[in-house]
C-alpha cells in the first residue's frame, strides 16, 4: 500500500455535557495507578460503509461527536487534568477531539496495516507507549475516508486507566450513541478504596530505565493470525505433553511465542529470558466488576533459564499464572497490598539488573469487549493497535471472524523479524496477515 495521506482538519475539546459535581472533584487513583508511569495506550476501531444503511458518514461523525459529551459525564475522570501524582482535578477542562480526512479506502489499511499510517489514525502521533506530557487524559481522532468508512482512534493515559476501563468507555458512548437506555454502562470508581493509595514523595518512573522503554534503534511491527485449527493445535500439544489441563488459547499462544521470538531475537541457552503479561483481577476480586475503572491488573513474570522449547516454557507459564490465585489476591486487599504490588511491577527490573536478559512484553486484549462498541451502524470490522516504538512487543486480540483465533501484533528489531518469519515452525501455526480479509 502506497502511503496514504491523512490530513487533520480540526481540533478541539469536548466536555462533558453537565458540570461534575463539587464532591467529586479529586479523584484519588489507586496505589496500583501510581506505579504506572504516564504512557498513552491507543485502540483503533474501524467502521466500513454500507450502502443499505440509514444513515451516511457525515450523519456518523456528527453523532459521534454530539454523543461523546454525553458519554463523558459518566467518565468524568477523562475530562480532568493530573494533579500532582495521585489525584485527577475533575474540572472539566475536556478530552481532545480531532477529525480527520484519509484520502483513500479504509479497507487499504486494514488488509495491509502499517504502523505508519495506524499512528496517524491516532490524536497523539507515535503515541504506542509515550508521548510528550500532554494534559487530556483521553483523546479521540475521528477520521473519515473517502469510501464512506471511518476510524476511531482513542488514546488514554495509563496512569489513570487500563485498556479494559477504555472497552467500557466506548461500550457507554456507543450506547449513548444508539440511544440505548435500557442497559446503561456506568463505571464504578472503587480501585483507591480498595487499594489506597500512599501520600509518599510521587513516584517518578525512570524513562531511561530498559523495564521502561525497550527502545531499539529500528523495529518493525507485523501481524500474524493463529487460526482456531492452529490454536487448538497447539492446546493439543500441551494436553498430550504435559499435566495441564484446560490450557487457554492465551497461553498456549503465549508461550509459543515466547519460544519462537527468543529464537528470532537470538537468545541463547546460556541466555536468560523472560515473558511478562499483565493480567485482569476483575472477577478475581468479589468487589471488582467489569466496568470498575482505573488500572486493574497485575503482571505475571516467567522465567526461561536455558529452555528453549516452547512446552516446557508453557509449564513455567502456568506456574506463573498460577502465582496470581486467590490467597494472592486477599493479600493484595490486605494491609500489606502495597508493598505486594510495588514488589509485582519491581520484578521485571530485578531481573533486568541481572544482566544478559531478553524481556518480552506481553498484552493481552482478548475477551475485552472492544468489539461490543455498536454506535448504531454495526460492530467495528476491525479493531488494531498503533506504531509502537519498542522491540519484543506482542499484543494479541481476538481474531474477527474467526472464533477462538488469535491476532498477534509483534514488534522486534528488523532483524530478529526477519528471522522469524523465516522460522520453520513459526510458520507452521501462523498465517500471514492480510489474505483472510477479502471478505470485507
Amino acid at each position: 500500500m502506497t502511503k496514504m495521506k491523512i490530513e487533520i482538519l480540526f481540533k478541539e475539546l469536548i466536555k462533558p455535557s453537565s458540570p461534575t459535581p463539587t464532591q467529586l472533584r479529586d479523584f484519588k487513583l489507586s496505589f496500583i495507578d501510581e506505579r504506572i508511569p504516564p504512557f498513552y495506550g491507543p485502540l483503533i476501531l474501524y467502521y466500513t460503509f454500507n450502502e443499505h444503511q440509514n444513515i451516511k458518514q457525515p450523519e456518523m461523525v456528527g453523532l459521534l461527536k454530539s454523543s461523546l459529551s454525553n458519554a463523558l459525564v459518566q467518565f468524568y475522570p477523562f475530562a480532568g487534568r493530573m494533579k500532582g501524582q495521585i489525584f485527577v482535578d475533575c474540572n472539566d477542562d475536556g478530552i481532545l477531539y480531532v477529525e480527520a480526512q484519509g484520502h483513500g479506502r479504509i479497507l487499504d489499511i486494514i488488509k495491509s496495516p502499517q504502523s505508519e499510517i495506524l499512528d496517524k489514525l491516532t490524536p497523539f502521533i507515535s503515541s504506542g507507549f509515550v508521548s510528550n506530557y500532554v494534559e487530556e487524559p483521553l483523546a479521540v481522532q475521528i477520521t473519515s475516508f473517502i469510501c464512506g468508512g471511518i476510524a476511531i482512534g482513542i488514546c488514554i493515559s495509563h496512569r489513570i486507566a487500563d485498556h479494559y476501563s477504555l472497552s467500557s468507555f466506548t461500550k457507554c458512548w456507543a450506547a449513548v450513541a444508539r440511544r440505548d437506555h435500557a442497559n446503561p454502562i456506568t463505571p464504578v470508581f472503587n480501585s483507591a478504596a480498595l487499594f489506597p493509595p500512599r501520600n509518599t514523595p510521587d513516584f517518578q518512573p525512570n524513562f531511561k530505565s530498559p523495564s521502561v522503554l525497550p527502545l531499539a534503534p529500528k523495529v518493525q511491527m507485523k501481524v500474524f493470525l493463529f487460526t482456531p485449527a492452529a490454536v487448538n493445535a497447539l492446546k493439543l500439544q500441551v494436553t498430550g505433553n504435559t499435566s495441564i489441563v484446560n490450557p487457554s488459547r492465551v497461553e498456549a499462544v503465549t508461550a509459543f511465542l515466547w519460544s519462537r521470538c527468543a529464537a528470532a531475537a537470538g537468545v541463547k541457552k546460556s541466555d536468560l529470558s523472560i515473558a511478562c503479561h499483565p493480567v485482569n483481577i476483575r472477577g478475581k476480586i468479589s468487589a471488582l466488576t467489569e466496568h470498575s475503572f482505573g488500572n486493574l491488573f497485575q503482571m505475571v513474570t516467567a522465567e526461561s533459564d536455558g529452555e528453549t522449547g516452547w512446552i516446557e516454557l508453557m509449564e513455567k507459564l502456568r506456574a506463573a499464572f498460577g502465582r496470581l490465585d486467590g490467597e494472592y489476591m486477599e493479600k493484595l486487599l490486605g494491609e500489606k497490598g502495597f508493598d505486594l504490588a510495588k514488589e509485582n511491577f519491581m520484578e521485571i527490573s530485578k531481573y533486568l539488573a541481572r544482566g544478559n536478559v531478553e524481556v518480552f512484553r506481553f498484552t493481552s486484549l482478548c475477551r475485552f469487549p472492544v468489539y461490543e462498541a455498536d454506535f448504531g451502524w454495526g460492530r467495528p470490522v476491525w479493531v488494531s493497535y498503533a506504531g509502537v516504538p519498542n522491540k519484543n512487543c506482542i499484543f494479541l486480540f481476538d481474531c474477527v471472524g474467526m472464533e477462538g483465533g488469535v491476532e498477534a501484533w509483534i514488534v522486534m528489531t528488523d532483524q530478529a523479524m526477519e528471522r522469524l518469519q523465516q522460522d520453520v515452525e513459526f510458520n507452521k501455526f501462523t498465517t500471514a496477515y492480510g489474505c483472510n480479509r477479502s471478505r470485507l
